[in-house]
């Protein structure tokens, strides 16, 4: 379900493999998909059978399945979900402080490796290729700086997980995020130097994934992390700096949605946000959804669907696609 990776014809820069789709978002520059937990806070039978009938109706063209708890993880449940819908769909994480392979630790880093190949494994029983998130270094605010043995430590794990996942088809995403919730990546610029390193070892199918509202937090503008991203950049959460409803904010959505079409960017763009309305308790008091900025999920996604569609047209319109002048990666 990948596609080839590696050196730019002629450039020798290094350029992501895409992600492949087989229903709704086949063919698409820019599929258009929804984070599940707009819809729901856990994966039964009964959630996604409402999520993904949700954003198929909102019109999404896939659907981004956070991993299911074991006993949730009925995969070809949800697969002939998808198929109905026509969905396509990507899966993601976030390791924790129990699972964390930027560690020294070697107990801890094997529980990591473990749920990143479970994710790697329900990627592929989905028919999904993409697994996504923090897939490098626990979500937690460290209380000290990354070491050299552990920034090791994870690009060794990643490079044995993007090996297995090669084998089944699927892609491995790294979203960066901001200094409070990781120690290791914050930028685009780093993240693109970390893949790099992982390239080196042979792991030829992983790229660069940017959340907007960790980037509103560490980058000069949206725009530049996406040219510090370059052709490495594979995949978009697209969120508010308050993570409710798009365009309500003080992100630059003109700015990137201009970045994007300059830099010829092909692949997703999802819509994540969260209320605390669906949110589960844990992930409320994980990530300080204190405020509630929407109650309709079906409202909320079909705006976001919406805008969305609405500003990647506007930047083609304006001519953004245009061949721009290379600016240099910043300073990782």
């Amino acid at each position: 379900m990948t596609t080839a990776s590696g050196a730019d014809p002629g450039s020798g820069t290094l350029v992501a493999p895409r992600i492949a789709f087989a229903r709704r978002a086949a063919g698409k520059t820019n599929p258009i998909g929804v984070h599940a937990g707009t819809w729901t806070a856990g994966w039964s039978d009964d959630a996604a059978r409402s999520a993904i009938a949700g954003a198929a109706e909102a019109g999404f063209d896939l659907i981004e399945i956070p991993l299911p708890t074991p006993d949730e993880r009925n995969a070809a449940f949800t697969r002939t979900l998808l198929e109905a819908s026509g969905l396509d769909a990507v899966v993601s994480l976030a390791l924790g402080v129990d699972t964390d392979i930027n560690t020294d630790d070697p107990r801890v880093s094997a529980r990591g490796e473990q749920q990143l190949t479970d994710a790697v494994d329900y990627a592929a029983a989905i028919g999904a290729g993409y697994v996504g998130g923090v897939t490098f270094s626990a979500m937690t605010k460290y209380a000290h700086p990354a070491t050299p043995a552990s920034r090791a430590n994870s690009l060794a794990v990643l490079h044995r997980v993007a090996e297995t996942a090669r084998g089944l088809g699927v892609l491995i995403g790294l979203e960066y995020v901001n200094r409070y919730e990781s120690n290791l990546l914050n930028t685009a610029a780093q993240t693109a130097e970390f893949i790099e390193e992982l390239e080196v070892l042979g792991a030829d199918n992983v790229l660069l994934h940017i959340d907007t509202y960790h980037a509103n937090l560490e980058e000069p503008s949206l725009a530049h992390a996406v040219r510090d991203a370059g052709p490495l950049l594979g995949y978009l959460h697209l969120a508010e700096n308050h993570r409710g409803r798009l365009g309500t904010g003080s992100l630059d959505w003109s700015g990137l949605f201009g970045a994007l079409a300059a830099s010829g960017y092909s692949g997703p763009l999802t819509f994540e946000s969260f209320s605390a309305d669906v949110a589960s308790a844990a992930t409320r008091d994980e990530i300080g959804l204190w405020r509630t900025l929407w109650s309709d999920p079906a409202e909320v996604s079909a705006q976001a669907a919406e805008f969305i569609a609405r500003g990647l047209d506007e930047a083609a319109a304006s001519g953004a696609g245009a061949p721009t002048t290379a600016v240099p990666r910043s300073v990782a």
